[in-house]
């Protein structure tokens, strides 16, 4: 009985290497390749990077979003009192927002921490700016 051992003990090892490297290397990897993927998308959803990332944008009362900046092609962010000229994104009366000029009523600055390497501990960056204005168009005011 113990030589039936010592001749099948090396091909159950053998055999449960190859059932490793077949089914649980690659599910392991998979795995691994998921929760990377996820990580990426929570920390991109954590940093608003999802939508509009280095961008400035302009929203309107009832919190839709009019236009959207890249932030790298402003030489200065609006301030509060500002009039600014938007395209908008509809064209006569039927469009939603109207092109126009808008008065910015407010502007939040968002900034998040810089993960790169040689990188200062407590750096940060200008992620996204929120833009509140209201529309100037008498097209757009409400009657009253």
């Amino acid at each position: 009985m113990l030589e039936y051992w010592i001749h099948v003990a090396p091909l159950g090892t053998f055999l449960a290497t190859i059932v490793w490297c077949l089914i649980g290397l690659p599910a392991m990897v998979a795995a691994y390749y998921q929760s990377w993927k996820t990580r990426q998308e929570v920390r991109a959803a954590r940093e608003g990077t999802l939508h509009s990332a280095n961008c400035l944008e302009f929203v309107a009362g009832d919190g839709n979003c009019i236009n959207l900046v890249p932030l790298e092609t402003l030489h200065s962010l609006p301030k509060p009192g500002d009039v600014v000229l938007l395209p908008g994104h509809g064209a006569g009366e039927d469009g939603e927002f109207l092109p126009g000029a808008y008065l910015v009523e407010s502007v939040e600055h968002i900034y998040t921490r810089v993960d790169l390497k040689g990188s200062r501990p407590q750096e940060a960056r200008l992620t996204k700016a929120v833009a509140q204005v209201t529309s100037l168009n008498p097209a757009l005011m409400p009657a009253g």
